[in-house]
């Protein structure tokens, strides 16, 4: 009997813990994706992963990878995730593929990417 009251407890108490880790703030992330040239890229594929890591649901990510295209404009808007540590890719056809860690900690953060032309490919044996 003692063990199962023992038990209740300690499930009680990693349940509030997990409720106080998952009300974290979340942020709005939008990728503006441009030319060395200053040019917009439209149709430019956009990755964002969550990098935390989250007790409640051991060791999996917070929030799910987002996969978006950018508009005309070059931007991409991405639905609130958890603030903290991500991953943004950014891949567009005939330039170079972009990716970073970000460490986010704002209500809404603007990230600014320029991707570059792809260069001559190398090799050892020329």
């Amino acid at each position: 009997m003692r063990t199962r009251i023992l038990l209740v407890a300690v499930i009680g108490v990693l349940m509030s813990m997990a409720a106080v880790l998952q009300a974290a703030e979340n942020t709005k992330i939008s990728v503006i994706v441009k030319t060395q040239a200053g040019r917009p890229v439209d149709r430019a594929s956009v990755v964002i992963r969550c990098m935390n890591r989250s007790v409640s649901k051991f060791g999996k990510h917070d929030c799910p990878a987002y996969e978006l295209r950018t508009n005309e404009e070059g931007k991409a808007v991405m639905p609130p995730i958890p603030q903290g540590k991500i991953r943004v890719q950014v891949i567009a056809k005939g330039y170079q593929t972009y990716g970073k860690d970000f460490e986010i900690n704002e209500d809404e953060k603007t990230v600014e990417v320029i991707v570059n032309p792809p260069q001559q490919q190398y090799s050892a044996h020329q």
